[in-house]
């Protein structure tokens, strides 16, 4: 069964707040982010500047050597991207 976009939206949210609050993560959520960035870029109503800029820390993620220290550095942008995606409806 397919997620709806407000699915699409929540599951976004949880991987990037997970990412936030633990400090790591999965290449398989990287690729699950990557492949909800692109479903959802075909939504009117949602900011595709911001799911661009998920999208590059998602491919960024997956060719990095320390994925760990990928998420640490990107903890500002984790934040705000999660502010941001609770905006979208």
């Amino acid at each position: 069964m397919p997620l709806n976009q407000q699915d699409q939206l929540q599951l976004l949210k949880d991987i990037l707040s997970n990412h936030q609050v633990d400090c790591c993560g999965s290449i398989a959520e990287l690729e699950q982010l990557e492949r909800l960035v692109k479903s959802l870029m075909t939504a009117s109503n949602v900011d595709n500047e911001v799911l661009e800029q998920i999208y590059h820390y998602s491919q960024n993620g997956i060719n990095a050597s320390n994925l760990d220290n990928h998420i640490e550095s990107h903890q500002q942008q984790l934040s705000q991207w999660v502010n941001e995606v609770e905006t979208f409806s």
